[in-house]
């Protein structure tokens, strides 16, 4: 069966200007993200891999090239009518949780859901369900994000990239910050996200968060090099690594 393009590009350039310089990050890409997929983006520093996932989201304009996200085209939308789109359509999760200190858990949870939606008890209760699955327990929800440790402060973040029932996920980095064991909590939980059929995409320099995506698209100097697909993602399935690091050392990672 045919998979379903979420995003689309055309063309899509973005340039910086340095002074009297142009500097071009994104060569000319067209690119298909595809409906429940788990996409992740790598490539050396520089290659320009968050800029494609701020472009792909609203975050940031491209210089210039189309971009369709779920049949809208969103490349010429003002900067208004971008920020109600992605309330609607994204949920971020960053490298840096980016939670407010004087609020709680949950109320961070819940500013996020309240600009979408002026139900509250209907947002606490979803806020209650994601939390539960999530893994985050019930005496965590009304602490403050200094009171927590660094894992379950970004699994908080990601309940409020879900609050809002996203098209997509946006992920850059999301580990970066996290010793080992609370990594790998964070990716178990993108994981299952991604199996109840939430799309995800996600810049990553790292192996084993590499690891955890269905499809892999490389970049270098702004312009996609290759792609790898592993399929599904699965425990302990020692064919993946043996194609994925093949791919890699292949593109000059």
């Amino acid at each position: 069966m045919l998979k379903k393009a979420i995003i689309s590009t055309g063309k899509l350039c973005k340039t910086f200007s340095l002074g009297a310089i142009e500097q071009p990050v994104l060569r000319s890409l067209d690119i298909e993200i595809f409906s429940g997929d788990f996409t992740v983006i790598m490539g050396s520093s520089g290659a320009g891999k968050s800029t494609l996932l701020y472009a792909l989201s609203g975050m940031d304009k491209p210089s210039s090239g189309e971009i369709v996200f779920d049949s809208h085209s969103i490349a010429n939308m003002s900067n208004d009518q971008l920020a109600v789109f992605r309330r609607k359509n994204c949920g971020f999760v960053f490298q840096q949780n980016l939670l407010l200190d004087n609020m709680s858990i949950m109320d961070n949870v819940l500013a996020c859901g309240l600009l979408v939606s002026k139900n509250k008890k209907q947002l606490v209760g979803r806020a209650r369900d994601l939390f539960c699955q999530i893994g985050i327990e019930d005496n965590i929800w009304n602490k403050f994000p200094t009171q927590v440790s660094g894992g379950e402060a970004q699994r908080a973040g990601i309940v409020r990239a879900l609050i809002n029932q996203p098209k997509v996920v946006f992920a850059d980095e999301p580990t970066g910050s996290l010793n080992s064991a609370a990594g790998q909590a964070v990716l178990d939980v993108l994981t299952d996200v991604n199996r109840s059929g939430q799309s995800i995409i996600m810049v990553t320099h790292d192996l084993n968060s590499a690891r955890r995506g269905n499809r892999i698209i490389y970049l270098k100097d702004g312009v996609v090099c290759g792609e790898c697909v592993l399929g599904p993602y699965l425990p302990g399935d020692s064919k993946r690594q043996e194609k994925l690091e093949p791919f890699l050392k292949e593109m000059g990672w």
